[in-house]
């Protein structure tokens, strides 16, 4: 059963998420975390940053780690054929039946309504995010890290995936402060 629901929720991805993979980002995290709870929030957003650092399709990459996370390494090809079948599969048959109707103003109206639905959905994932960021560092370090991933990226034209390495290097290497103890006296 844990093969087919992760077939399930991969193929929703794989036909919902119209638009690349930012639009997939918010489905995949329904999917996983809301309706099945394989992962945690924490845990999505550790893959996702992850998977933001590595080459390629971010809805395959995940596909493929979640799949194997959840269900092996046949979870692993199961999550990933399902979530890329269905993009061959529209590409094939909407490509081709769009081209010969893509002067008409339904196609056009249709292809611009996606836009500010994609844009909701990433909202809601990046405050999400924000929150949860803010519960783990606080506020100060929270909008620090934003205007500074912001600069980085947007100002001196540095690659997010740099940038995401450098802040998972960052937490690999910083060390914890150790907590102090319960009850007692420190001398």
């Amino acid at each position: 059963m844990k093969q087919w629901d992760l077939f399930i929720a991969f193929f929703r991805v794989g036909m919902l998420g119209y638009g690349g993979g930012p639009s997939s980002i918010p489905l995949v995290h329904k999917e996983v975390v809301g309706k099945y709870k394989w992962l945690s929030d924490d845990d999505f957003s550790d893959i996702l940053a992850l998977a933001n650092t590595l080459p390629g399709p971010i809805n395959t990459k995940m596909a493929g780690y979640i799949g194997y996370r959840v269900g092996g390494y046949t979870g692993m090809m199961n999550a990933v054929l399902a979530s890329t079948i269905p993009t061959i599969i529209l590409m094939i048959v909407l490509l081709t039946t769009l081209t010969s109707f893509k002067d008409q103003a339904w196609v056009q109206g249709m292809t611009k309504a996606v836009l500010p639905v994609v844009g909701v959905l990433l909202a809601v994932l990046t405050w999400d995010f924000l929150s949860k960021s803010q519960k783990g560092l606080g506020w100060p370090v929270a909008i620090f890290l934003i205007i500074a991933s912001f600069l980085f990226i947007e100002i001196l034209g540095i690659h997010p995936g740099i940038v995401i390495a450098l802040l998972l290097a960052a937490a690999v290497l910083k060390k914890d402060k150790p907590k102090p103890e319960k009850g007692g006296t420190q001398s």
